[in-house]
């Protein structure tokens, strides 16, 4: 058996006759007729030296050859895809494709982009507002920003500003409660998207950093972080605010921290790409552009003391 690869097109025929289990379907797709998709196959089956799938009534099915390689034909189909996306993308110098999560495009992204958009106008972004895992070939991503403790090897992953966790409330309810302790009696929001991190960064964590016995339950909860400042925003109450969500409301006086005191997560978010496109012109300029941003705020962070969770704990 000659271990030279077949041709290209017959692979093609067989991957699309595998997935859908119907030559006509395969046809179809391939904007090709049944017979000549029929042929390619074929042309396969001579090629190995064995059938690849056993022709039925009114249907096909694999046999043990063409089931041991519709895998990997699938695999290396969608690998030639992804790298041909990979290179378009890198042809491409007016758009950029950014996916975040939900509350960092509604509370760090959408409220700044004006001032990119003045400052790039030759760039086109692309949103994916989005928590699903990208494939940055597959889903024609540039960039991605995600939150948490872990890094990736396999892709450039820049670090941005250390998160913490503090108490914001309008200023009239800052009023009703000037202290930690009065904080008690308060109506308090809980933001459930940090519920993962460990050690908590949570109500209990936070009132222990200020040295006051609480553990509240009670109050309304959002399983999505810009709900929950959205809600504080509205006067319902008092939300431990994450840095990124929180620090332009708290700089524009929406917002206020009063008590000069925030847990530290352990977390951040981080800008990632694929490694060699870190320095592609669009995807410098919004690199940097979100660390000059940052550094706007950064006397926000300057104000408070940050405590480690794991410090107070029991």
């Amino acid at each position: 058996m000659a271990d030279r690869l077949p041709p290209l097109t017959a692979l093609r025929a067989f991957d699309a006759a595998a997935r859908h289990m119907s030559f006509a379907k395969a046809a179809e797709e391939l904007s090709v007729t049944p017979a000549a998709l029929s042929f390619q196959i074929k042309s396969l089956e001579e090629h190995l030296g064995t059938a690849l799938f056993r022709r039925l009534n009114r249907a096909v099915e694999l046999t043990e050859a063409g089931a041991a390689l519709a895998p990997g034909a699938a695999d290396a189909f969608q690998t030639l895809a992804n790298a041909w996306r990979r290179v378009q993308r890198l042809q491409d110098d007016q758009s950029l494709t950014i996916t975040a999560g939900p509350a960092f495009t509604a509370k760090w992204l959408a409220p700044r982009l004006y001032e990119f958009a003045q400052a790039h106008p030759e760039i086109e972004l692309r949103f994916s507002a989005s928590l699903r895992i990208m494939d940055f070939g597959r889903d024609a991503i540039d960039v991605a920003i995600r939150f948490g403790r872990r890094s990736d090897d396999q892709l450039y992953s820049l670090p941005l500003a250390d998160e913490w966790l503090a108490p914001v409330m309008t200023p009239a309810l800052a009023a009703q409660f000037p202290d930690p302790q009065s904080l008690t009696k308060a109506p308090l929001i809980f933001d459930d998207s940090i519920k993962f991190l460990d050690p908590p960064c949570d109500w209990k964590a936070w009132f222990a950093a200020v040295g006051v016995d609480h553990d509240p339950d009670h109050g309304p909860r959002f399983s999505q972080a810009d709900h929950a400042v959205d809600a504080a925003l509205a006067g319902v109450g008092v939300v431990l605010g994450r840095r990124a969500l929180v620090v332009k409301d708290i700089d524009e006086g929406r917002l206020v921290s009063p008590y000069g005191v925030a847990i530290a997560t352990g977390a951040r978010f981080r800008f990632l790409c694929p490694k060699g496109t870190e320095n592609r012109p669009h995807v410098r300029a919004f690199r940097d552009w979100i660390c000059a941003e940052i550094e706007k705020m950064a006397h926000i962070t300057a104000g408070l003391t940050i405590i480690d969770p794991a410090d107070t704990a029991p």
